[in-house]
């Protein structure tokens, strides 16, 4: 994707209408003048990304997003391709109607589609049905095309969004076009990197469409996209107190994995020192594949205490339980006063007995945890990501990271980053303890809340792409523990080799 100054700012539809006012005003031309740059740049999209296909087939929804699609047919046209039109309505409204009479004066055919449609074969499919102003579920029609769409096997171009999916929030709410490159323009749509888009934009590229600065000056954006980040080098004066004691506590019965994984990911990501809280019976197998660790029993909570005194940064929940021992170690570990990141039953407790932090904290629900901490169904979370994780962080003074596709990062400002790395290998036991430990190692080596939480976002997701090169299916947590410490020193996490 070519790089563009607000290629990492996120906006809100209404955001982005207020751009493109500015734009139009600062530029000093008409709308249509700005769709004929948006199919210039749809059609560049189209010859870089297949450039041997002459066929074409764009379907036009009858608002400016059909406009784009008239006035791509006619420079497609223009440009020798065969295209072919197919729109929803026998009308268009405002700049879109003048770009459908562009199309129709150089002689050129408008399909009207009705479920009873054939279409027939093309090489490539163009959905310029509907834009950013879309927030319901597309009509039966209009689904049924889309069916026929991803029916046919073809490659799809989407202009602007895939329609069917919200701009503002990632949400489908009905049938939704999968496309295999979307071109948005302007500036970026928050929705397109998060949540169900993951599985409808494909490669996303931004056309800015030449709208000057001054445009964008009046607009803060809604949100960032995290960009590649890394720790600085270390003093070569250093030890390892230098760089935090971090306790990890939980593990109960059977979940000794939970603890070492969150542990060994605080050492990978730098912590100098890593205690880890667990029942009596891991110790032993723990001190055996991880020596680095200094592991305590503590089969009576009031044990502890002591540890607590020497520990930085607290790491709460991994295989933490809810019962007796997991709630009454959670009520010790809450009031000692301590930067602390909370995860997994640490935050299922928490939505039991909420609390607002006054000391540095992370928390790391994944939409399920964030429904519950909520009071709602776990849709509702899905629905509007944006909202989940900023009302959470507002509830609970503390920096919220919202796990999925696009993981989202909130403080209780309302301050947001979107991150762009991560894949669907992900998706398997043990992730979510490797996040707790590297965001707890980053508290302790001297980040903020915010800083660690986004710094270890980003690393955690990098990190599982690099690993995912050998195949997503079958990716294990421990895999990406080799790339994160390269990661995390500013090195090529591809070039290193799993132990």
């Amino acid at each position: 994707m070519p790089s563009h100054s607000h290629s990492h700012d996120l906006y809100t539809v209404e955001q982005l209408r207020a751009i493109e006012r500015a734009a139009l005003a600062a530029l000093g031309i008409s709308g249509q003048e700005l769709m004929r740059r948006a199919a210039s740049a749809a059609l560049g999209s189209l010859r870089r990304h297949w450039p041997r296909v002459r066929q074409i087939r764009i379907y036009c929804g009858p608002g400016n997003n059909g406009g784009d699609g008239f006035l791509l047919a006619v420079l497609a046209r223009e440009a020798g391709l065969q295209a072919e039109l197919v729109a929803l309505d026998s009308r268009a409204h405002g700049d879109a109607a003048l770009a459908r009479s562009a199309w129709e004066a150089g002689g050129g055919q408008v399909q009207r589609w009705d479920a009873q449609c054939d279409l027939g074969e093309t090489e490539l499919h163009v959905d310029a049905l509907y834009g950013i102003g879309l927030n319901r579920a597309l009509g039966p029609s209009v689904a049924q095309l889309v069916k026929q769409i991803h029916a046919s096997g073809q490659p799809v171009l989407a202009l602007d969004v895939p329609s069917g999916l919200n701009a503002d929030s990632g949400h489908c709410p009905g049938a939704t076009i999968r496309a295999d490159v979307t071109v948005t323009f302007i500036a970026g749509k928050r929705g397109l990197h998060t949540g169900r888009s993951a599985d409808h934009v494909g490669v996303l590229e931004l056309a800015t469409l030449g709208v000057p600065e001054q445009a964008y000056a009046g607009v803060c954006p809604d949100a960032q996209l995290l960009v590649a980040a890394s720790l600085p080098p270390r003093a070569r004066y250093a030890n390892k107190g230098s760089y935090g004691h971090v306790l990890v506590i939980g593990g109960d019965h059977g979940m000794a994995g939970a603890v070492r994984m969150a542990g060994e990911a605080a050492l990978r990501a730098g912590a100098g020192l890593v205690g880890v809280a667990t029942r009596s019976g891991h110790v032993l197998a723990l001190n055996a594949t991880r020596p680095e660790m200094m592991v305590q029993a503590i089969d009576e909570p009031q044990l502890l205490e002591p540890l607590l005194e020497w520990a930085s940064v607290l790491a709460v929940g991994p295989g933490l339980g809810k019962g007796a021992w997991g709630h009454a170690l959670w009520l010790i570990a809450l009031g000692a006063g301590k930067p602390l990141v909370l995860d997994a039953d640490g935050l299922n407790l928490l939505a039991h007995e909420p609390r607002k932090f006054g000391v540095p904290a992370v928390l790391t629900p994944h939409p399920g945890e964030a429904a519950r901490l909520l009071g709602v169904a776990t849709p509702e979370i899905e629905r509007d990501r944006f909202a989940a994780v900023r009302e959470l962080a507002r509830r609970h003074a503390a920096v919220v990271v919202l796990k999925g596709a696009g993981s989202l990062i909130a403080d209780p400002d309302g301050r947001l980053e979107v991150c762009p790395w991560g894949n669907p290998g992900m998706a398997s036991g043990g992730m979510g303890d490797l996040l707790t430990g590297i965001i707890a190692a980053l508290l302790a080596q001297g980040c903020n809340a915010w800083q660690a939480a986004c710094l270890g976002v980003g690393l955690h997701a990098r990190a599982g792409d690099h690993a995912a090169q050998q195949g997503e299916r079958g990716l294990l947590a421990s895999d990406l523990l080799v790339p994160l410490r390269a990661l995390g020193n500013g090195l090529p996490g591809a070039e290193c080799e799993h132990e």
